[in-house]
């Protein structure tokens, strides 16, 4: 068995932190089983050097290596792409493809972000897990495999649990054995090893003197939280490499380079109080949208009224709170209820006589004491266009003097009559 140093040289990983050498010695005595592996780690500590680890100490050295990024797979097509489709299973699928489970039969397969495979895949990965089998998309063929499968995500995965993103049955057989990358903010001492070696590296690649730092620029690099971990430090190297013309960097020249979101206070987030926010904010929606529903049923009683009544002053008198929360505090005059207007219904002045029958809405809907006609058959758009036709002609086409009689507003009036074309 290789020592840790030994593949710390071979894979090129940099540091001496306990942490770190841990993660590597567990990985080296999980390697010549075929138990599945779960890296953890936060976005950018370098997990993807683990799988190529245990894969290149396994039996199965020999055999495909296969990194697959979840994430960036679309979910319409991730299936296809680890299990593999028949010709003809969906639009555009011109020819039978072979899976990543089946490529790399004999070999490993790298899940690299399994946090975001959606639950439809989880189903197909567990059955894997389980006895090796998997089904092409479009088929009804039980096909086998023999891959060792090692995951990685940076996902808290009890959270994606406890949220029903990520199934738990398939947690506890991906994690058979798990394997944590510290970040980089916990491996103090190993940060300016890394900055040197990035360094070097992007001084031989743009041909140009190395570029180093001072002491208080050191000290500053190890203060600096460095949420992007291993990849934001290696693109702080590189950008001091191109465009610092002094080859030395002090702190004050190192910090242009250092976005001030690094701070090395902890970032605390508190995912229960989002949740809680979010059930806050349902809650007040359903309260506003049950407020709707009741304002439009008193505005439907309302409604109900002015036309089977037509008293406008006893109905404004009766239902002034109701019609002041829904057109404001303005009150309609006596002559003018323009207020309202939008109602888009015709009250009947107590003077005019002429009874209108009006359809009885469905009960389930308005509860009204009165009962109306059932055999009227007219319906009140009729019985409106003759209303409105009796007024203006009883009033030789003065259109105010037809509006306070029919007991809506002159604009009211004017606007029917562009409707009906009179």
């Amino acid at each position: 068995m290789e020592s840790v140093q030994a593949i710390k040289q071979r894979f090129g990983i940099i540091g001496n932190d306990p942490k770190l050498n841990r993660a590597i010695e567990k990985a080296i005595q999980v390697a010549p089983t075929d138990i599945s592996v779960l890296v953890t780690g936060e976005s950018g500590v370098g997990k993807e050097s683990i799988p190529k680890i245990i894969h290149q100490l396994s039996h199965r050295k020999h055999g495909k290596y296969i990194a697959v990024n979840c994430g960036a797979i679309p979910e319409g097509t991730i299936d296809s792409e680890l299990f593999g489709h028949e010709k003809g299973a969906f639009t555009g699928a011109t020819q039978t493809r072979s899976g990543y489970f089946e490529v790399a039969d004999g070999g490993t397969i790298f899940l690299d972000e399994v946090g975001e495979l959606p639950l439809t895949t989880q189903v197909r990965l567990l059955r894997v897990l389980e006895n090796g089998e998997f089904i092409k998309v479009g088929s009804s063929k039980v096909q086998k495999t023999n891959v060792r499968i090692v995951a990685a995500t940076n996902v808290n995965m009890f959270e994606a649990i406890k949220k029903e993103k990520f199934r738990e049955d398939l947690y506890y057989r991906l994690s058979t054995v798990e394997i944590n990358i510290p970040p980089l903010r916990e491996r103090k001492e190993d940060i300016h090893l890394l900055f040197r070696k990035f360094a070097s590296d992007f001084a031989l690649k743009y041909k140009m003197p190395t570029v180093k730092l001072t002491d208080d620029a050191i000290d500053l690099l190890q203060k600096y939280r460095w949420n992007g971990n291993i990849r934001q430090l290696r693109n702080v190297a590189e950008q001091a490499s191109v465009l610092e013309h002094n080859r030395t960097l002090n702190a004050q020249a190192l910090q242009h380079y250092l976005p001030s979101g690094g701070s090395n206070l902890p970032a605390v987030i508190s995912t229960t109080k989002s949740e809680s926010d979010f059930s806050s904010e349902r809650e007040i929606l359903y309260k506003v949208l049950f407020d709707m529903k009741s304002d439009l049923n008193d505005l439907k009683k309302l409604t109900m009224e002015l036309m089977k009544n037509g008293n406008v002053k006893d109905i404004q008198k009766d239902h002034e709170g109701l019609i002041s929360k829904i057109y404001g505090n303005a009150s309609a005059d006596e002559n003018d209820i323009s207020d309202i207007e939008d109602l888009e219904v015709l009250s009947i002045p107590e003077k005019t006589h002429e009874p209108i029958d009006i359809p009885e809405p469905p009960m389930d809907k308005y509860h009204f004491a009165e009962e109306i006609d059932e055999e009227e058959t007219l319906s009140l758009q009729d019985k409106e266009l003759e209303l409105i036709k009796k007024s203006l002609e009883r009033h030789q086409g003065k259109r105010k003097l037809a509006a306070a009689e029919l007991g809506i507003s002159e604009r009211t009036l004017y606007r029917k009559i562009k409707q009906y074309d009179l």
